[in-house]
């Protein structure tokens, strides 16, 4: 394996034609020789966050719903929070990639909260095995771009895929025009 994608973008090429996967932009988590998790940031579900974590709705970031991660482990859920600063994280809270924090579930969310800028949860994660990461970008499935902290938390998950391409440089960034459904253009 050359490089980690940790810490990266995963974005949805067209071809990518898959349901879950169809425009999605996953937040690499971990990505190593053997095996690649994410987490799918623009799939909000209609479930609000204390349906599935009761007392967590109040601290999460808009639009305060439960994003579907993945198809992996739907009965799971991980947290990650905005974590400001470079300073040694509290309790209940590991760093993972600049500002980005993995949330300790378990950890009161009177700890978390004043420590935070954004919370989002997520049922399940994306998973591969590295070489089946690997043999969907070599088919075009995948671009991988740098992550920016705002994208993990965005507020207009709907239009993420469109803006997180449309900043790309030259031919991955016209991809944003890209029509839902090419017949009708």
């Amino acid at each position: 394996m050359e490089t980690s994608l940790a810490g990266k973008l995963l974005v949805a090429t067209p071809e990518l034609g898959d349901d879950l996967f169809s425009r999605s932009v996953v937040f690499m988590l971990q990505h190593d020789e053997e095996t690649a998790e994410g987490v799918v940031l623009n799939k909000p579900l209609d479930a609000p966050v204390d349906d599935v974590l009761p007392g967590w709705q109040e601290g999460a970031s808009e639009p305060r719903r439960i994003f579907q991660g993945g198809p992996v482990q739907l009965d799971s859920a991980i947290g990650l929070a905005g974590l400001p600063g470079d300073v040694e994280p509290p309790p209940g809270l590991k760093r993972l990639f600049g500002a980005v924090a993995l949330v300790d579930l378990d950890t009161p969310q009177e700890i978390v909260w004043p420590q935070v800028s954004a919370l989002r949860i997520f049922a399940g994660y994306s998973g591969w095995s590295a070489d089946q990461l690997a043999d969907e970008q070599a088919r075009g499935g995948w671009y991988v771009v740098d992550a920016e902290v705002g994208d993990v938390f965005d507020r207009d998950p709907a239009t993420l895929w469109r803006r997180v391409l449309r900043r790309q440089p030259g031919p991955v960034g016209w991809v944003s025009t890209y029509p839902v459904d090419p017949a009708l253009n």
